[in-house]
């Protein structure tokens, strides 16, 4: 499709690894800089219900001009996305990325997640923080849910999960829905890549979408996020209507001494705005990059 081709002109090559567990993934690897090797790779981490392509189309060449560039899709997102009966997780997610990363034997990594994406680079960090030596998390919260009516329509996204092997027409529909209700439509007006935006989250399994859409009700790292020992930058949003402002102001608060880069977009920046969103995200990779 040529939206496709255009967009992902500069986007890293994919190929096959073996992870410690036995299990094998498609991954987008740059591979390390030719220029300075030893540079920390980025690991990017994209949103709920897109993959990676959709998320980072319009970063990847930016940032793989100054770093390596590592991504996939996560657990049943897109095509590539790990299929299987595991149930999927947030926790999942992130020991996931940290048998990426010791499958490509990266010394160290600066972890971008987006949206979702953001919620597994605080459980990556966590779980596993001998792996991440700076975390940068765009549009992303502590909490995804804190009303009934919210937690309400996270909890009957994961109930409809296992409804949606039977009934996956009406099921996407919820999904659309739900994902136009609150402003994160991948549509930029443009018919070829709308198209493409489609095609690319309709390739993932949909059951496991809205599990994870159940997941993301159930997070909440307002605990803990603030004694992870990294280095931080957030980048805020301040026109979201899918992760409110004042939550990302709320994981600001939560962390300790964090950098911060507003963006006046709107939650799918990413791909709508990328001249707003790519040099906020270069400057928050520098500032949790060591020297």
């Amino acid at each position: 499709m040529p939206a496709a081709a255009t967009e992902l002109a500069a986007a890293p090559p994919w190929r096959t690894i073996e992870l410690p567990s036995g299990r094998s993934l498609r991954v987008r690897d740059s591979g390390p800089l030719a220029a300075d090797p030893g540079k920390p790779a980025v690991v990017l981490l994209h949103g709920w219900s897109v993959n990676a392509d959709l998320n980072w189309c319009r970063s990847y060449e930016a940032l793989g001009r100054v770093s390596r560039i590592i991504a996939w899709d996560h657990h049943g997102h897109g095509q590539h996305g790990f299929r299987g009966r595991r149930r999927f997780s947030l926790e999942g997610c992130a020991d996931d990325a940290a048998e990426v990363i010791a499958a490509l034997g990266v010394d160290s990594v600066v972890v971008v997640g987006y949206s979702m994406g953001g919620a597994v680079a605080q459980l990556l960090a966590r779980r596993h923080p001998g792996l991440v030596e700076g975390l940068v998390l765009c549009a992303t919260a502590t909490r995804f849910a804190e009303s009934s009516r919210e937690k309400r329509d996270h909890r009957v996204m994961s109930f409809l999960a296992p409804f949606a092997l039977f009934f996956p027409g009406l099921m996407w529909k919820l999904v659309e829905r739900i994902t136009e209700s609150r402003g994160g439509a991948l549509g930029i007006g443009d018919p070829e890549f709308d198209a493409w935006a489609n095609q690319e989250v309709k390739s993932g399994q949909l059951h496991r979408i809205l599990e994870a859409g159940g997941a993301l009700g159930d997070f909440d790292s307002s605990s803990w996020v603030g004694d992870l020992a990294v280095p931080t930058a957030v980048v805020s949003f301040t026109e979201d209507t899918v992760v409110a402002p004042f939550r990302q102001e709320a994981l600001v608060a939560a962390l300790s001494d964090p950098t911060i880069f507003e963006v006046p977009a709107d939650h799918v920046g990413c791909t709508t705005q990328p001249n707003l969103f790519v040099p906020a995200l270069l400057r928050a990779q520098a500032a949790v990059s060591q020297p």
